[in-house]
Formats: C-alpha cells, structure tokens, sequence
C-alpha cells in the first residue's frame, strides 16, 4: 500500500508540511510553478535550500505582495478573514474540485476551533494568523501536493507542540495555542523543553484532515524523504520529515464502539438515529435485539467510530436517542485497503472499488451506478454488471 508517514518529532506547520510534501517529487521546481499558477491572490511560492543541524532540506516560503510571511507587518499579519470571504477565495482557485473541498474541511475544522475557543457561532469567527492569504496558500498547496502524491494512507508520529507561550492577535497565550489543542483534541501530542510554538493551528488543522493513525512508523520500504525546514533555530533539527513508500496491504487501526440498550424508541425513530450516527461520522452502526429489565424486548444500537469522529457520534447518540448513558469500548478493526477506479464507458462513467489485504483481492463495481444503468437500459442488475464488465474489458 501507497503509505505517507509524517514525522512531527518538531510540531507541524503549514509551512514546513508542504515543503515535506514537495521534496518528494523528482522535480519540486516543476511543482513549485504549478502552485503559482493556482491563483492565491498577490501570493507567490518560492523554494530554497535550508540546512538545520547539518541537514538539508527545504524552505517553503509564501511571499505576499513580495514580502515572505514571517516578514509581515504586525497590522499585515493579524488581517481577518471570515470563512465566507475565504471560501470564495478557495472557490475561484485553479484547482480541482477534490482540492478545493480538502482545503475547505481543514478550515472549517479550524473555525470550529475558534468557534469553541472564543464561544461564537462558525458565522461570527473571523481568523486571525489563520486567515491571511498565506495560510490559504499553505492549506491550498498541501492539498495540492496531496492530490498529486495520492497516498492511499496517511499516518504521522505523536505531534510535538512546543512549551511556554506565544503572541497572537488576542494577547499571549499558552502553548500549544487554545486553537491548536482543540484541534489535536484525541490526537497524541507531547511538550518539552524547546520553547516556542512548534504546532499551528493551519499545522494541526492539515494533520486532522488527512491523517488517518498517529503513532510509531509501520514497517515500510521507503522510496522517497523530504525535509520541511522551519525559519527558527534549535538544538534539534526544526524540520517535518515525510517519508514516502510502500506498506503490506492488511490495515489494523484502533476504533471504538458505542453502544446502548434502547427500549421506548419506535423503530422509525431508531432507524432516523441509525442515520444521523452516520452523518455524524461513524464508520458502521447495527442494531441488534436484546432482552431488558421488567422482561422488556429493545434494541441495542451500536456505532463504530474512529477516533476523530468519536465525540460527534457520542453529541449525536444523546440528541437522536432517549438513552441516558453510551457504553464505549476501545477495540481493533483489521480491514482491507480500498481504492477506487473510475472508467469512462459508453454506459457513462462507472466506479470499480478495489479492495486488497490478508492474501485478498476483490473488486465490486459500484451500486449506484449499476442502479442508473440498470434504469437507463431497462435491464436487471446483474445484467448491468455485465454490460459493465463487457464494456471495461472492451476499453482495457
């Protein structure tokens, strides 16, 4: 399996992750034009050799109306945004529509954070070092490069935030950040003694997104490294490290199961809670019947989440259903890796999910275009699926 392991021994920023991602590529000069042509307005990207504690790398600067971002006026850099003004930003990039709608989910995961820290509505956030055109070109560029690489998983180390504090636009505050530790919220993060900020919220915000396990680097046969350079000095080398290869196929990741024994509900009204868990972002949810007090017939409801997603399932457990406690117990899901392959037919485009692992292949086309054609050609479903394969193997 195509993996991305990113280490974050030295924290995560914006800045430093793309630089990472771009050291992986056999031409990062190629790449670099095609982040200016993407259309950050008044943004330009610019790569540089960097050496941090004798090792080399990659700068990644973002230079607004020719200044480098660190190199901003106080005025300059605490400019607001709201996320309106930056989604129509994202909206008219010279992107794919996958790239735009990674680059929204990282902000909308941190004006979440600013939403709980400052206590206002998503609608009355206005960013701050966040919301700059650097930090758009930086979230932006980072989904980019993510697209382009295509890793079929994302893993990263334990994030190392930092201690003391840091300035920003509301005064000095604690590291990591009030926004950064919202957002690593279930995410394993450690301090020590460096001090400084060595996670940003843009940082954190890109992890949460696209990082599917935290923890050790897996056994791997690694093709390619790249070195993310921060601008800041340390006794350690202050850089993300992205390492780039091939891992076995099998997947075992931790998940959680959330459960509860339901006995005055209506099956309709179990049925709508069964889907808002989905919403909320579990990855399965069941019901199965069971015996309660007083002889009693219910339903055990059960969702099984990841981590990132546990809170919202467990606020959605409680507001969908009559239960009064959520059973949680911390388990392991070993599944296979899926991909998914699009083929253009004469039937219209049609998917094909490829799943893989444990000495295990299978393919299985998808059903809801099966179902389109299926209606379109007045034909069964199986006959479909054969409509589909004849036309695949046609086109090779």
């Amino acid at each position: 399996m195509k993996t991305l392991y990113l280490d974050c021994g030295m924290g995560a920023a914006g800045d430093m992750l793309c630089a990472a991602l771009l050291e992986l590529f056999p031409d990062p000069d190629a790449v670099v034009r095609e982040l200016n042509g993407i259309g950050v307005p008044h943004v330009v990207f610019e790569r540089s050799d960097s050496v941090k504690c004798g090792i080399a790398g990659t700068h990644l600067s973002v230079r607004i109306h020719g200044e480098e971002e660190h190199e901003h006026t106080h005025a300059q850099h605490h400019a607001h945004s709201d996320l309106a003004s930056i989604e129509a930003i994202v909206s008219g990039l010279a992107v794919s529509d996958a790239v735009k709608a990674d680059a929204l989910a990282v902000y909308r995961l941190i004006a979440d954070a600013e939403s709980h820290v400052h206590g206002r509505p998503v609608t009355g956030i206005h960013f701050h070092e966040v919301g700059t055109l650097d930090a758009i070109a930086d979230v932006t560029a980072f989904c980019l490069l993510m697209e382009k690489l295509q890793p079929e998983q994302v893993l990263a180390s334990p994030v190392h935030v930092g201690s003391g504090t840091v300035r920003c636009a509301h005064g000095v505050l604690p590291v990591p950040a009030p926004a950064t530790a919202y957002i690593l919220k279930d995410v394993p993060i450690c301090g020590g003694e460096i001090k400084g900020e060595l996670s940003t919220p843009t940082g954190a915000a890109l992890l949460k997104h696209f990082v599917s396990q935290f923890g050790p680097m897996p056994v791997m046969r690694v093709n390619a490294i790249g070195y993310g350079m921060g601008t800041k000095d340390f006794d350690t080398a202050n850089c993300v490290r992205a390492l780039f290869g091939e891992t076995e196929t099998q997947i075992t990741e931790s998940v959680f199961e959330l459960s509860a024994n339901i006995d005055d509900m209506t099956a309709e009204q179990i049925g709508f809670a069964a889907e808002r868990l989905f919403q909320a972002g579990a990855v399965e949810v069941y019901t199965v019947p069971v015996g309660m007090k007083k002889s009693r017939p219910g339903t055990l409801l059960r969702a099984i989440v990841k981590r990132s997603e546990k809170d919202a399932v467990l606020s959605a457990f409680f507001r969908h259903t009559t239960t009064l406690g959520v059973r949680e117990i911390e388990t392991k899901r070993h599944v296979l890796s899926r991909t998914v392959n699009s083929y253009g037919t004469t039937l219209g485009t049609v998917r094909v999910k490829r799943s893989e692992g444990f000495g295990v292949t299978r393919e299985k086309i998808e059903y809801e275009d099966l179902a389109r054609i299926a209606r379109e050609q007045d034909v069964t479903i199986a006959e479909a699926a054969s409509l589909v394969r004849k036309e695949i193997e046609r086109h090779g």
